[in-house]
């Protein structure tokens, strides 16, 4: 996977989460489409509108629903969950699961961006990243 889109009905609002966690936009960024670079994956946000034209899909009519897709940030340590769920929180997300320890051996937490997109936070100690931070396995 290169890059992942999702909708937005209010793009400058989430244009301006994702920069106010840090992460670094492109230069070709506008408020109506916005791309942020990660380690291994482009991440952008296009008008709801837009992206169903493109899809040749419909719009949902609750922008509040869950999409039935997580979106993940991986770690390499234990400690960076919590201090990603903290900015997240601090950006305006809000934490609908906290840091917890899980039975398999990963750390993890959850939030939703100020448009409910879900995102889950973890460390797992099986996960090893190249030296540009993309998660190999």
């Amino acid at each position: 996977m290169t890059l992942v889109t999702i909708g937005a009905w209010d793009v400058p609002k989430l244009r301006s989460f994702y920069k106010r966690l840090g992460w670094k936009e492109t230069d070709w960024s506008s408020d109506n489409y916005s791309v942020f670079k990660n380690a291994g994956c482009m991440f952008s946000i296009w008008s709801i509108d837009e992206l169903s034209k493109d899809a040749e899909t419909t719009i949902p009519s609750d922008p509040g629903f869950f999409r039935g897709v997580t979106l993940a940030i991986n770690l390499e340590t234990r400690e960076q969950v919590d201090v990603v769920l903290s900015e997240a929180e601090a950006a305006g997300a809000h934490v609908n699961r906290p840091a917890s320890d899980r039975f398999w051996g990963e750390r993890s937490g959850c939030f939703v961006d100020p448009k409910n997109n879900a995102w889950k936070v973890a460390y797992n100690p099986n996960a090893t990243f190249d030296e540009k931070g993309a998660m190999l396995k």
